[in-house]
């Protein structure tokens, strides 16, 4: 067993060496600061090798890349990284102008190695230190010069190297003196006597090779005492019941002997400390495990330290053995459930705008009408088109159509087109609204990701919160300051019923300070697992989605809350998904005449106006069971470091 364990330290050590030989690898040398950039650069030009010739990419080559690059995205999406830095490679090789090839294999080698870190971790805290190993070699053949990689490969080497059998002078550097404990000689005694306490004490005792000292506290008539093929724990046992005592070592050979009374014991029994290691424990459970060392194993002195996770208990031998064994049990059953969460909110926005819109409106109007009217308001401009010849005096079309050219002159009758019927004084025309023929299609998507994980114990609840905090004021109140305020009567003479400007006085020196209390917006949610015995898992989950509801009453915020709350049993590694709609919204609006549109066929042909927009949340948790339900006969999870305290 210790050459085998000898041979994996070697490996890990190698290993280690691989990762510091690559990442210790020398840099380019800068040219000397006596040497002329002229001489660098014809001595950089000497070592340089003739240039290889230069391969031109076809389109075939360029085709295939892009379509390795296309699988191996969706190898990718499946979290096969492996496959899919095979292809990225083969893309980045077969056109290497693309930049994005091997960006995108550098990312995959990313999530490749966080994956088997993961794994090895998962087997380092189920004790599997094969698996460990493996995951961990395959994480540095991936990226040699990763940081976390090397870490997590001196912690293995570490516990490999603890795990061998040290000399007892390095156990006994490494942790304080134990209490002594006798060793009296092997075998079986019989006794026989009738004398008094201490005579009786001493021969026991001295049969076994130990020399008892007596405490004159030991006194009392003489004991009779017969005992056959006893061992030294039964003897002494059997001694002290007799001569109602107790026995402290010294030391391996010696051992003094009081009567059994509590101001002996609190002055003869050697006191103990230990230093529990308790990970994984909350504030709240290591402050019962030392109330329960306090009440019920009446150890002197506790020190709980949450910070640190550790407890120090100073009592008796006996007492420390009993909370130990105690401590154990408690702690022993206890599984631990890593939980993967994922949060995906999917955004959809869509906007359709399709069909014709008919003329709304008509225009009916006198031409003779509308011709005098815009005549009379631009008379200079048709004195100038006379005056110039382009037309006669009386042709007032010609003059109106020439206006209405240059641009000088607008009028929205004519915009449209008109339509003329009748004639002489009653000629009439007609002008229609505009027509608009829609056609447009807007529509968008997001999503958003996040991926947490929460490491709990059995029946630990954990909490994820994503949001921010909104500040929203609940109260004020007024600093009245009396500081300069001169009160007739009270500060300064003069008769206390002049006090009209006191008022005034006391409004101008307040100052109005606002309460704040941050509320917290977005999604809180709650996991407790319990792992059960047939391997499920059950989730009691808490969902609360919390949002400004967009009024307010007296200045404070409306919030709008959605909540759930259930238990599910899901197996190990499997997933349960959780959905909440967070907003939905559609429109719909019609533009087109009345009656018609409303007619089945014409109204697909008529304007249409769709908003739909839409955003839901999904949760997606998976449970991996990481410890479980610890045997007996395992290493137990409770480190604990004994030594002797100071008489």
């Amino acid at each position: 067993m210790n050459h085998s364990r000898a041979q994996f330290v070697a490996a890990v050590a190698a290993l280690l060496l691989q990762l510091g030989a690559a990442a210790q690898q020398p840099l380019p040398s800068a040219p000397a600061a006596n040497q002329t950039p002229a001489a660098a650069s014809a001595e950089a030009q000497s070592e340089q090798k003739a240039p290889a010739p230069v391969h031109k990419i076809t389109d075939r080559e360029r085709r295939q890349a892009t379509k390795l690059y296309l699988e191996a995205t969706k190898l990718f999406a499946k979290q096969q990284y492996e496959a899919a830095m095979k292809d990225y490679n083969e893309a980045a090789r077969l056109d290497p102008e693309n930049p994005n090839y091997a960006a995108a294999n550098e990312v995959v080698r990313s999530h490749a190695v966080t994956e088997l870190i993961q794994a090895a971790t998962k087997a380092r805290i189920k004790g599997d230190a094969q698996g460990e190993g493996a995951a961990l070699q395959r994480a540095a053949e991936l990226d040699p010069r990763n940081v976390q990689v090397a870490e997590h490969l001196r912690a293995m080497a570490d516990d490999a190297a603890d795990s061998q059998t040290k000399s007892l002078y390095q156990k006994d550097t490494e942790s304080l003196t134990a209490a002594p404990a006798l060793e009296p000689l092997p075998g079986k005694r019989s006794f026989h006597l009738r004398t008094d306490r201490r005579q009786a004490i001493e021969n026991v005792f001295h049969s076994f090779g130990i020399e008892a000292s007596i405490d004159s506290s030991v006194t009392g008539p003489p004991v009779r005492f017969e005992m056959d093929d006893a061992t030294f724990a039964q003897a002494t046992q059997a001694i002290n019941m007799v001569t109602d005592t107790f026995t402290v070592p010294l030391d391996a050979h010696r051992a003094i002997v009081a009567k059994d009374t509590r101001e002996n014991r609190t002055q003869y029994m050697r006191q103990e400390f230990e230093t529990v290691y308790l990970g994984g424990m909350s504030q709240a459970e290591m402050t019962d495990v030392g109330n329960m060392a306090k009440t019920v194993f009446q150890a002197q002195q506790v020190a709980v330290q949450a910070s640190s996770g550790t407890l120090t208990i100073r009592a008796t031998t006996d007492k420390l053995n009993a909370f130990n064994e105690t401590l154990k049990q408690l702690l022993d059953g206890k599984s631990q459930v890593l939980l993967d969460v994922k949060l995906l909110q999917v955004v959809h926005n869509n906007l359709r705008n399709t069909g014709i819109t008919p003329p709304q409106q008509i225009t009916a109007f006198n031409v003779y009408t509308e011709e005098q009217a815009l005549l009379s308001q631009n008379q200079q401009l048709v004195q100038e088109i006379i005056s110039s010849g382009l037309a006669a005096p009386g042709d007032t079309l010609t003059i109106l159509g020439i206006l209405l050219a240059s641009g000088q002159v607008s009028s929205p009758i004519f915009q449209n087109g008109v339509a003329l019927f009748g004639g002489g004084l009653t000629l009439t025309g007609v002008s229609p609204g505009p027509v608009k023929v829609a056609l447009n299609l807007n529509s968008s998507e997001s999503r958003e990701l996040d991926q947490l994980q929460l490491h709990l114990g059995d029946g630990e609840e954990g909490t994820i919160k994503s949001g921010s905090r909104y500040p929203i004021e609940t109260s004020q109140y007024s600093d009245l300051g009396t500081s300069g305020i001169n009160i007739p009567g009270l500060t300064s003479a003069g008769a206390s019923g002049s006090l009209s400007s006191l008022l005034s006085q006391l409004n101008s020196g307040a100052q109005t300070i606002p309460q704040i209390e941050y509320q917290d917006l977005g999604l809180t949610f709650k996991a407790t697992p319990r792992v059960m015995r047939s391997g499920e898992v059950a989730l009691t989950m808490d969902l609360k989605i919390t949002a400004l509801g967009g009024s307010s009453i007296n200045g404070v915020p409306i919030l709008n809350n959605r909540s759930y709350s259930g238990v599910a049993t899901v197996k190990d590694n499997a997933a349960v998904v959780l959905v909440s709609q967070v907003d939905k919204e559609e429109s719909r609006a019609l533009s087109g005449l009345p009656g018609l549109t409303e007619i089945p066929g014409l109204n697909n042909v008529t304007n249409k106006d769709i908003t739909k927009n839409y955003a839901s949340l999904l949760i997606v948790v998976s449970p991996h069971v990481v410890r479980w339900t610890q045997p007996a006969g395992h290493t137990p999870i409770v480190r604990i470091e004994r030594g002797r305290a100071a008489m």
